[in-house]
């Protein structure tokens, strides 16, 4: 199979309600994926406290016939783990999968298309409260 992995990368938590928006958000990128072609498979990974890594998630669908894998930080910004500690799991992932082409796109809350929806939410959210 030529599929195309996707990969929610996030922090973790010691508290499990906490992933439960980022199992809501694979729910939908999932859903979106079913038509897809080549086939999309998407995942979730975490820093720490929480499983799967991003080791595991990356083996998993490289395992599952993923050549392509995405990863994409779940986080508001780019602060150390995002800049320090997430390229250097990436490059030994790389190292571990040589097939696999692993590219890593930029924390979420970065970009121009998420912040205005999170701007849209916060004046939604005052104008309920009028």
């Amino acid at each position: 199979m030529n599929a195309h992995g996707i990969i929610l990368f996030g922090h973790g938590s010691r508290d499990a309600r906490w992933a439960e928006p980022f199992e809501r958000l694979a729910a939908r990128l999932s859903a979106a994926s079913v038509d897809a072609r080549p086939p999309r498979l998407i995942s979730l990974a975490y820093l720490e406290l929480m499983t799967p890594s991003l080791e595991d998630a990356i083996a998993g669908q490289a395992s599952a016939g993923c050549t392509r894998i995405t990863v994409v930080p779940v986080f508001f910004g780019q602060g150390g783990h995002v800049r320090r500690d997430l390229p250097q799991l990436i490059d030994a992932c790389r190292a571990a999968h040589p097939g696999v082409e692993i590219r890593c796109a930029t924390a979420v809350g970065e970009d121009d298309h998420v912040l205005d929806a999170i701007a849209r939410y916060c004046l939604d959210q005052a104008d309920d409260r009028a």
